[in-house]
């Protein structure tokens, strides 16, 4: 990890096209800008852990739907015919 001191007014540039730019301290907080190309998503880190979360929370559903499905689909009455339906 790269560790820098930055006054007001004072940037650091990431790569060719992102610059962060301190915009204000005030006591434990700080007001940053940051200029990128629309293309590159900028999010803060406790919104990317909270979309990690649901992206877990709605996988893990779709697995309950799946067993549920297999459960129900094993619980198929046999067609009039003896045989099954596939």
């Amino acid at each position: 990890m790269l560790v820098l001191r930055r006054r007001t007014g004072q940037s650091i540039v990431i790569g060719d096209e992102i610059e962060v730019v301190v915009l204000e301290v005030s006591g434990d907080h700080v007001r940053l800008g940051i200029a990128a190309p629309r293309e590159i998503r900028v999010l803060r880190q406790e919104l990317v852990a909270e979309i990690q979360d649901e992206n877990r929370r709605a996988a893990a559903s779709q697995r309950d739907l799946d067993d549920l499905a297999g459960a129900l689909g094993s619980l198929r009455a046999p067609s009039p015919s003896g045989r099954g339906t596939g």
